[in-house]
């Protein structure tokens, strides 16, 4: 079964005030929501400048970390949940991650 992505209103918002990340966003959603991982390291594995924190998040540098996506896995469920999209700097804000 292949992950269902929450929510990607969210992602849609993002990139239509930030329009240069809807290509790697689009990319982005597109392979995560295909694929079937069971642990962080096969996220990992197809993502290697991603970064793993507590709480089975994952955060993603998208066009070329000028961006952040903060994302919690819940692998047996197969879903993934948005808990944080902004620029480089609003995430350098955030003062604990894992509980966004």
């Amino acid at each position: 079964m292949a992950m269902h992505i929450i929510s990607v209103s969210t992602l849609k918002a993002f990139w239509e005030k930030y329009p240069d990340a809807e290509g790697a966003l689009r990319a982005w959603h597109s392979e995560v929501k295909k694929a079937t991982y069971q642990n962080s390291n096969e996220v990992i594995r197809d993502y290697p400048t991603a970064d793993t924190v507590r709480n089975n998040r994952i955060v993603f540098n998208i066009c070329h970390n000028k961006y952040r996506l903060v994302v919690t896995f819940r692998y047996k469920y197969k879903r993934v949940y948005i808990r944080f999209i902004g620029t480089h700097k609003e995430y350098d804000t955030i003062k604990d991650i894992a509980n966004i």
